[in-house]
């Protein structure tokens, strides 16, 4: 009898331990289709929506100026937002966001600057703040004309030797950009 019992328990534990395995891979199945469900997708669409509505970039505001800056021998032109266009790029951006931007474009000039006077002491600085375009005349006499409400760059550097258009210059690389259109005779 001791025997039979034994057998019993043996297949009753045997028995016992597939259905805790089967309903265990079920339950983890359930989970996992569950987690996949339409709730889950429509907190999906929503995160992609916040995620376009951060990455919209705003148009700078169009210059409330309508002069032309001439320039006509090598040249550094830095250029800034008029006081009205700062007003409403502050009012259509985040004050943090404003705040560090304002930050980043006065480190990236001043280092600028310090790098074409140190190292190209021959190129003039001109700052431009109220003008809407910039025209930039070869020593062949061709002219190149800038609207500075087509660059959304709120503030900017262009670099002009006198022969080739001007350069639209990013101001984080301005050494080796610079150089190279100085140094570049094709043009």
């Amino acid at each position: 009898m001791i025997v039979k019992s034994n057998n019993i328990a043996g297949k009753l534990i045997k028995t016992f331990s597939i259905l805790l395995s089967i309903m265990m891979t079920a339950g983890l199945l359930l989970i996992m289709l569950s987690c996949n469900s339409n709730n889950n997708s429509i907190s999906k669409n929503e995160n992609k929506e916040r995620v376009i509505s951060k990455a919209v970039v705003l148009k700078k505001p169009a210059s409330t100026s309508s002069d032309t800056l001439k320039v006509n021998m090598p040249a550094a032109v830095f250029y800034h937002p008029d006081s009205l266009q700062l007003i409403k790029i502050k009012a259509s951006t985040d004050s943090m966001i404003y705040e560090g931007s304002m930050h980043e474009f006065f480190y990236q000039m001043r280092n600028a600057k310090s790098v074409i006077k140190k190292t190209w002491p021959w190129l003039s600085v001109i700052e431009l703040k109220n003008h809407r375009f910039i025209t930039f005349v070869k020593s062949n006499g061709k002219a190149d004309c800038i609207d500075l409400n087509n660059k959304n760059d709120v503030y900017g550097l262009f670099v002009f030797n006198g022969r080739k258009s001007p350069l639209f210059v990013d101001m984080t690389n301005i050494e080796t950009v610079v150089s190279f259109y100085l140094n570049d005779a094709s043009k």
